[in-house]
């Protein structure tokens, strides 16, 4: 079933065409709205804050480009950030309604201030090991007290610590040194030290400026039992006071998904010409996707129910607290709603029937 019939079935509101987004990717700007306004066609505003890479803003730019979260009355207005800190600070100062971010998922809203509401995929494979040539660094073994460069509160950084564990070694032996990621690309590359642990795309940095850096280990050797879950997250007084627009984006990401899912090809193209061709090419749009898990919304379904999707925000959260990242664990329960997914689900179902 295509993308149109899935929408006019579950269709909320208006169906005019969405125009706001960023200029930067490539698209038409309408007016700046405040939060929760109205536009001039009954759209309701909702100040999305998201990291832009593939894992992060896909589903957003997608549905933003095929006009679904138009057809179900909202009008997103994407502001970019660089850092989940950024985000986080931005959500819980009102700057942002909701937010779209990785692993950091786990973190800020286990301090108060949010509430997680949505799943949007795993980053399956997302974080690398690389290690210089003639560094002796050949398994994850080898890296007990050796100099590792990443960004620490990351997904890579949740990677390396799962990584070390399940490898027998000591965390504490090895010496992470923290910077941006492109800093610590650019400092592995200039011999800063023997190993980097980045995310994609930052691999192809490596292969084309170290091509004789060799990659270790990576993420999907840690799947699923190491899964680091990236989502939605509102504010706790958007979350109070708008649970009818939390409603709207979860039964337009039911569709996106949908779209996403059975039609992946064209969709990545759509993606990639809104916010991606300016940066890279296709096949790298593509590629970086393809390191990335996205699953059906029957299957989504299942793992909300089951508690799997809770699961993965707390195993990603305990290594938070193991790093220091967090001053304690908190029970993902009391910051993770499966309800808002849930009930939307139920209808979108009923729709499909």
């Amino acid at each position: 079933m295509s993308w149109k019939s899935l929408t006019r079935r579950a269709a909320v509101g208006t169906t005019a065409l969405l125009t706001g987004a960023l200029a930067l990717a490539g698209c038409a700007l309408e007016e700046d709205s405040a939060s929760g306004s109205q536009t001039d066609d009954g759209r309701t505003v909702v100040k999305v804050g998201y990291l832009h890479t593939v894992a992060v803003d896909s589903h957003m730019w997608l549905g933003m480009e095929e006009g679904i979260y138009a057809d179900h009355g909202l009008k997103i207005d994407p502001i970019q950030f660089d850092t989940g800190l950024e985000l986080s600070t931005a959500l819980q100062g009102g700057d942002v309604d909701v937010a779209v971010m990785g692993a950091v998922l786990s973190n800020f809203p286990a301090q108060g201030g949010s509430k997680v509401f949505l799943a949007n995929d795993v980053e399956y494979d997302t974080a690398q090991l690389w290690a210089a040539p003639g560094s002796g660094i050949d398994s994850v073994e080898d890296l007990a007290g050796k100099k590792v460069l990443t960004t620490q509160g990351t997904t890579a950084h949740v990677y390396l610590h799962n990584a070390l564990k399940e490898n027998g070694v000591d965390p504490d032996s090895v010496k992470i040194v923290n910077s941006d990621m492109p800093s610590a690309v650019s400092g592995f590359v200039a011999g800063a030290a023997p190993a980097v642990v980045l995310w994609v795309p930052f691999d192809k940095t490596v292969e084309k400026e170290m091509p004789d850096a060799t990659l270790v280990d990576s993420a999907k050797n840690y799947y699923p039992e190491a899964a680091i879950l990236g989502g939605w997250l509102a504010s706790n007084d958007f979350y109070d006071n708008n649970r009818d627009t939390l409603d709207a984006l979860t039964a337009a990401w039911l569709d996106i998904n949908d779209l996403l899912v059975s039609e992946t090809e064209q969709s990545l193209e759509t993606v990639h010409e809104a916010a991606y061709k300016d940066d890279q090419e296709l096949a790298d749009t593509k590629r970086n996707f393809s390191f990335e898990k996205v699953y059906s919304n029957d299957k989504w379904a299942r793992m909300y129910e089951s508690g799997e999707v809770e699961q993965w925000i707390g195993q990603v959260e305990k290594v938070f607290v193991e790093v220091g990242g967090l001053p304690k664990y908190v029970e993902p329960s009391e910051f993770f709603d499966p309800q808002v997914f849930l009930d939307a689900y139920a209808e979108w179902e009923g729709a499909a029937r």
